[in-house]
Formats: structure tokens, sequence, C-alpha cells
């Protein structure tokens, strides 16, 4: 814990229902609610204007009541800041639903159908990871209860179910998912993480969702490993219940529903610090709004993107096709299901990385989503450290430190790559060598049997051969025969 008490833990929705509406308790609906309205708060939720519009409304008619002229005046609902970025149009939009289309509904009630309408869209519980595709470009890959899916601008470029995905797999910053599409056809998707840490954090993210919306049985679980034939790779096992067995036991709760005391939470931003409290209302628009709205327009440059990730079909070849030849239904990528208005860039609400162990003179606090602090930003916080000493350096010494400091030895980051790959050369090195041993035995064997093939004939006419089997091998039998005999002979004694 970096920080200094008093400490505030931040509990979240790790894995989203299928079907809210299965949830048996109204406690557990109200706390998805909550998390889902932080979603849609921070943008991971992204959806059209219209939806947007809708689900805004049912969170001021779960929290406010029904539209009262005397407590909420024109242009009541621009006080409340639901999503990352506003506009007056839909603003008055949804005002208009709140007035006209949701009197009468309990707070209950409009929990529910904000949860049955957010579970249709396509950014339903996703975890998103940011990314580039093999062409460099901007992605973020996500984990949804239904399956996997890939985003870039404001489409959903890639969609695959739990069931058609039928490999993980990372090596340093790639990632790969293989998949059955149809009968036939077989892709392989790759992206790139930032980091190594990154991508493996993803990898394991990708296992334990599909374990756990795919399985019927957490006893179906199995270890994970990303290695392959010459290669030790990381190992991963999801430890818990399985979707089935969660929805089984909660249908056979047996108690008396626990009361529920709703607050109008004031969303934070998935970081380790929160200092705002509990309001009666919605979240009103501070500060943060200018935060998100310079966020959104920095990524302007990705609206309306149709880039696509090129897909190795398996099953013709290693040829590469477009993946916007083909989607999930077999028809045209033109009709690629496009998620908003707005590029999707959930940037304030994207969880911390975990980062591989290092020194404490690093600034950690920077490996937000895998992106260390790069060499210049490391110089400039040790100089910022240093204040006001540093002024203080004749010009001599300044020019000396700076010196040192370009030719200071790369970062942890690439002597660890260095060392990996210098163990991966070592294994590969070892593995040949007890390859070559194994054969060299069975071929010793083979010709010392009395197996009558040409080949092996050839080989024990051989002088080499005639050599070793006279002053190597029949002695070396002997000895073996006579210690046999000796210790059969001690046992039979004892």
């Amino acid at each position: 814990m970096k920080s200094q008490p008093p400490f505030t833990m931040c509990l979240r929705v790790k894995f989203y229902p299928p079907d809210p509406a299965a949830l048996r308790e109204e406690i557990t609906r109200y706390l998805v609610f909550l998390q889902v309205k932080r979603d849609l708060y921070h943008g991971r939720l992204l959806c059209k204007t219209s939806d947007a519009a809708l689900l805004a409304a049912y969170i001021l008619q779960a929290e406010i009541g029904d539209y009262d002229p005397g407590k909420h005046p024109e242009g009541y609902s621009s006080k409340f800041q639901f999503f990352p970025k506003h506009s007056e149009k839909l603003e008055r939009r949804i005002a208009e639903i709140h007035k006209n289309e949701l009197i009468g509904q309990t707070p209950e009630t409009s929990e529910l159908n904000f949860l049955q309408k957010a579970q249709m869209l396509e950014t339903y519980g996703v975890d998103p990871h940011p990314c580039k595709d093999v062409s460099g470009n901007p992605a973020f890959l996500a984990f949804t209860p239904f399956g996997f899916t890939v985003l870039q601008g404001n489409r959903r470029v890639h969609f695959l179910t739990w069931e058609e995905v039928t490999k993980l797999k990372f090596e340093a910053k790639t990632f790969h998912i293989y998949a059955n599409q149809k009968e036939d056809w077989k892709i392989i998707l790759t992206y790139f993480a930032p980091t190594p840490e990154a991508c493996k954090h993803l990898w394991k993210c990708g296992v334990e969702n599909q374990a756990f919306y795919k399985l019927e049985k957490s006893s179906q679980v199995r270890t994970v490993s990303s290695s392959n034939l010459f290669f030790k790779g990381s190992r991963f096992r999801y430890s818990g219940k399985v979707a089935k067995e969660v929805m089984e036991q909660s249908a056979k709760i047996k108690r008396d529903p626990p009361e529920i005391h709703r607050t109008g939470m004031v969303p934070s931003r998935s970081c380790p610090s929160i200092t705002h409290g509990p309001r009666l209302t919605s979240v009103p628009r501070t500060r943060r709004r200018a935060v998100h709205i310079s966020i959104m327009e920095g990524l302007e440059s990705l609206r309306d993107s149709a880039h696509s990730t090129p897909v190795r079909s398996v099953s013709h070849g290693d040829a590469f096709v477009a993946s916007r030849g083909r989607t999930l239904d077999g028809s045209d990528a033109s009709t690629s299901a496009v998620i908003s208005d707005e590029v999707y860039s959930p940037s304030d609400s994207m969880l911390p990385t975990p980062v591989a162990e290092r020194g404490p003179d690093l600034p950690l606090a920077r490996h937000l989503n895998g992106s260390p602090c790069s060499i210049a930003e490391q110089q400039e916080a040790a100089a910022a450290r240093a204040g006001p000493a540093a002024e203080a350096v004749p010009g001599r010494r300044a020019a000396h430190a700076a010196r040192a400091a370009r030719s200071r030895p790369a970062p942890s980051g690439d002597v660890e790559e260095v060392n990996k790959f210098i163990l991966s050369v070592l294994r590969l090195f070892l593995v040949t060598i007890g390859l070559l041993f194994a054969l060299l035995l069975l071929l010793i064997m083979l010709t010392e049997s009395d197996l009558d093939i040409a080949f092996l004939r050839d080989i024990r006419k051989t002088p080499e051969f005639q050599q070793f089997h006279f002053d190597y091998f029949c002695p070396l039998r002997r000895w073996f025969a006579y210690k046999l005999r000796w210790m059969g002979g001690f046992l039979i004694s004892k």
C-alpha cells in the first residue's frame, strides 16, 4: 500500500451476468446496476446516442423518481454527468424520455430495465485491453460474457463466441487467438500488447473468462500453458466456480431479501485513491468532464475507422486475407457493428496492468495499462527529485552528468528481454543435445540387437563399429552382467 491510511478499497464486478434478470436477489442486481452505470460514465459501455439517452433516463428514474415540475426545473438533466461527453441535444432527449415514458416506474423496475437494455449492447461487460494490430492500428481487445471482441474506432471489427475460440496464446508482446468459424474456417488473430507483462495479463484474463463462461462445471477446468515444444511458457489455471454453477447456487438461496440502501454514488476512476463521497443523486459535473473531453478529442483521428486486422486462414495455407472481407456470419465486413457515434476510448476506466517486480527507484505509478515510463521521463523525474540543488552544479559537472545520463545502461525491461532470449537459446541447445543423445542410444541398441535389416547389417560391417563393439560395448556389457549377478546373490543370501 503506497498511500497512507485511511485506505479506500474499490470493489467492482469481474464477471458480468449474461442475463441480469436471471439474478435471484435484488441486491445483486442493484450492485450490477451500479457497476454498469459506472461503466457508462467511464466510457467502457459505449453506445449510440439513442441508446445512451434511454439508459440515462433509466438512471434518472431510479435515483430521483418521477418527473416533478416543482422539483425539476428546465434543464435539470444537465446537472448530472452520465457519460464522458455530453451535448445539449442529448440532455434534452434524456429529460424528454424521463418526463413522458418512465412515469410510475419504481427504482427496482428502472434498474432492471437499464440492465436489460445494457445487456443488448456490444460493449456490455467488456474488459478492454489496449493493443495494436499487425498494421500498427490501435485497438481494444475485450472479453465479454458472450465471447471475445475487437473494437477499433467506433466499430466492432471482430466477434468470436467462447465456443469458437479454441486457444489463446502469447509470446512476449504478441497475443494470438485461435478460432474455428463455421465448419472448415479456421482463423488466427494476432495483436501486440504494450509490454510482455501486459500481454501475459491479457492472456490470463482471456483464459479465466473463457473458463468461467464456457465450462459446465469447475471440475472441467484444466491448467492452460502458453509453452510450445522447445520453450517453457507460462501456466495458469482458473480457480473458482463457473457461471452455470454460480447461477444454480443463486437459485437455491433461501433467506430474507437484504435491505437495500440506494444512494447516487459518485463514480470513481478505478484508481487506488478516491476522495469523493456519496451524493443523493448521480454525478454532478466537475472538472473531470474537461479531462474526458480532451481524451476523446485527442483520439478523434480514429473516428469512423474501419481498420481491420489481417486474419491468417489456417485452412487456406499461410495466405493472409483481410478480415473486412468476411465477418462472423459470412457477410461483407461493411456490415460490421457500429457501436457508437464516438470513438471507443475507455481511458479513465482502465485498471493498472500488473507489471514485473522492479526496483524501488523506478516510478511504478506510471505503469498504467502496461505502459512504463520512458527513459527521458525517468531522467526528468530524477531531476525533479533532485530539486534546487541541481541548479548549483557547475557547467562542467552538469555536462558530465548529462553524458552519464545518456550512457546509462538499458532499462531493466530490456535486460530481462535479453536474459529471456539467452535462456530460450540455452533451452533449445540442451533439448537438441538430449535428442541427439537419445537417438544415439537407440541406434546402438538397434545395431547390437539381432534385427536382420540391411541398414543395420551395413553398420555392423564397418571397422568403427567393430572396434566400438569389442573395445567398449562387450566389456561394458560383461561389467553390468557381473554387477547384476553380484546384487542378485547378495539379495538371495540376505
